[in-house]
C-alpha cells in the first residue's frame, strides 16, 4: 500500500469528520510500515511497529476510522472487540484466534489477487465446460468438413455463451466434490485439524461426481469455484497469505477498556479480565501463533486498541499491556459544529441515506439547513443532558423527527416533503427538555 500520510488523511476526511490527531497517527504508522518494507532484511527484522491507544467516548469515531481503514487497504485486516475474549481455562474464544481470523483474511484478499490474474484461465475453462454440454464433441471418425462446419458451430455457441444468450438454458453438470469448509478460526490448530480430516473423510464418501441440472447462468458461478480449486496452487497461496499476514496486518482491538481492572470494580470476572491482558501480552509482543494454514510470527503485526475508558482508565491495564502501545491519541467530544459537519460533509452521510430511502417511495426528502443545525443543537443538547453517545445521537434524534413521515411516506408519492426548523423543535424540544423523557425516548 503506497499512499502518503496526507493521502490516508485525505480519504479518512471523507469518512471522519475533525479528530486529526488520531487520523495523523494512524495515517504515519501505515506509511512506516511501507516504509519498513523496503529496507535491507537485517533492518526489517529490528524495526517493530508502534502500536496505537485511541483513547474517547463512544460515538467520536473510533470503530468508523477502522471501518474504512478496512474499506481502503490491501492489507489483511480484521477489527475484533477485547470484550469477547477470555483467560485460557474459561469457556469462550482464546486471544490466539484473533490471529487465526487474521491469517484467514489474508487468504481471501490473496485468493481474490490469484484469481483476477488467472482470470483469463478460469474463464477458459468455464466456457469449454458450458459449450461442450451444449454442443457434444465430434467422434474421431467425422470427415474435415464436418469438423470445419462444427469449429464453426462451436465459434459461435461461444459467442452466445459468452454474450448471456443462453443464460436460461439447462445443463447437466458433473460438479467435483470440493472439501466441506468448516469455520474453525476459533479453534485450537490440532482441533482444527482434526475437523480437516472430517472434511475430507465427508467429501471422499461419495466419491461419484456430484451431477446437477443447471441453467447456463448458474454454471458459471458453479464452475468458475471449480476452476479456482484446480487451476490456482494451494500451497503458494497459503505461504504468500502467511507472509503478508506476518508483515502488513492490522488488528483493531476494540472496547479494550472493557478488559482494564478499575479501581471501582470488584467483580467475580475480574480474574478473567486480567487473564485475558496476560494473555494477550504475548502476542501483541511478538509470538508464534499455529494455524492450520502454518506458524505465523506477529512480531510486526500492528494492533490499534480504542476504548471509551469511561469506568477505567488507560492506567488500569497491566503495567505490561500499557508499554506495548507506546504511541496515545485522544479523540475530542464532539461539539454541534462537528455534528452538523457530520450530517452535511460526509460521503452517504445520515441525511443523503434517509432521502434515497424515502425517494424509493416517489417523495423528495428535503433537509433546510436551518433544520440541519436545529438537529445538530438538539442532538448535542441531548449528548450533555444524558450518556453522551457521540454521532450515535443523530440515528436517533433523526429517526424521532422522521418516523410519522417515514410512516405515511406513500401518501407523499411524487411530492416533495421539507424538514423545516419548526418541525424538528416541535418533534423534539419537549423530549430533548423532559430528562425522564430523553433518557427513555432518545
Amino acid at each position: 500500500m503506497n499512499m502518503t500520510p496526507k493521502e490516508i488523511v485525505a480519504y479518512l476526511d471523507d469518512y471522519v469528520i475533525g479528530q486529526k490527531d488520531a487520523k495523523k497517527t494512524i495515517a504515519l504508522a501505515l506509511r512506516t510500515r511501507y516504509r519498513r518494507m523496503q529496507l535491507s532484511e537485517e533492518l526489517q527484522n529490528e524495526i517493530m511497529p508502534k502500536n496505537i491507544l485511541m483513547i474517547g467516548s463512544t460515538g467520536v469515531g473510533k470503530t468508523e476510522i477502522s471501518r474504512r481503514l478496512a474499506k481502503m487497504m490491501k492489507v489483511p485486516f480484521i477489527k475484533v472487540e477485547a470484550s469477547k475474549y477470555t483467560e485460557v481455562g474459561f469457556v469462550g474464544r482464546d486471544v490466539e484466534s484473533m490471529i487465526r481470523d487474521l491469517v484467514v483474511n489474508s487468504i481471501s484478499i490473496v485468493k481474490a489477487e490469484k484469481e483476477e490474474e488467472n482470470r483469463e484461465k478460469i474463464d477458459n475453462y468455464v466456457l469449454n465446460r458450458i459449450v461442450e454440454k451444449l454442443l457434444p464433441p465430434l467422434p474421431e471418425s467425422a470427415s474435415e468438413s464436418k469438423k470445419d462446419d462444427y469449429q464453426r458451430l462451436l465459434e459461435a455457441m461461444e459467442k452466445r455463451v459468452e454474450s448471456g444468450e443462453m443464460d436460461d438454458k439447462t445443463i447437466e453438470l458433473e460438479l467435483s466434490k470440493l472439501n466441506v469448509d468448516f469455520d474453525d478460526s476459533g479453534l485450537p490448530p490440532e482441533m482444527a485439524k482434526v475437523q480437516e480430516s472430517f472434511s475430507k473423510v465427508f467429501a471422499s464418501i461419495n466419491k461419484e461426481d456430484n451431477k446437477k441440472e443447471v441453467t447456463v447462468k448458474d454454471a458459471k458461478v458453479l464452475l468458475r469455484q471449480e476452476a479456482s480449486a484446480k487451476l490456482l496452487d494451494t500451497n503458494s497461496l497459503n505461504a504468500e497469505a502467511l507472509r503478508r499476514a506476518e508483515n502488513g496486518g492490522i488488528i483493531f482491538l476494540d472496547e479494550i477498556d472493557k478488559i482494564a481492572l478499575s479501581e471501582k470494580s470488584q467483580g467475580r470476572n475480574d480474574p478473567s479480565k486480567e487473564g485475558v491482558q496476560r494473555d494477550l501480552l504475548p502476542i501483541v509482543e511478538g509470538s508464534s501463533v499455529s494455524t492450520k494454514y502454518g506458524t505465523i510470527n506477529t512480531d510486526h503485526i500492528l494492533f490499534i486498541a480504542a476504548g471509551a475508558f469511561h469506568v477505567s482508565k488507560p492506567s488500569d491495564l497491566i503495567p505490561e499491556l500499557q508499554g506495548r502501545f507506546p504511541l496515545r491519541v485522544e479523540l475530542e467530544s464532539l461539539t454541534e459544529e462537528t455534528l452538523y459537519q457530520i450530517l452535511t460533509q460526509t460521503q452517504n452521510s445520515l441525511l443523503k441515506q434517509y432521502e434515497a430511502l424515502l425517494s424509493v417511495e416517489g417523495m423528495e426528502l428535503v433537509f433546510e439547513d436551518e433544520a440541519i443545525l436545529a438537529i445538530a443543537k438538539l442532538a448535542h443538547s441531548a449528548n450533555e443532558n444524558t450518556e453522551d453517545i457521540g454521532a450515535r445521537r443523530l440515528h436517533t434524534v433523526l429517526e424521532k423527527v422522521l418516523e410519522e413521515i417515514s410512516f405515511d411516506a406513500d401518501e407523499y408519492s411524487g411530492k416533495t416533503f421539507t424538514i423545516t426548523k419548526e418541525l424538528v423543535h416541535e418533534k423534539l424540544d419537549t423530549v430533548v427538555e423532559d430528562d425522564d423523557l430523553s433518557r427513555y425516548i432518545l
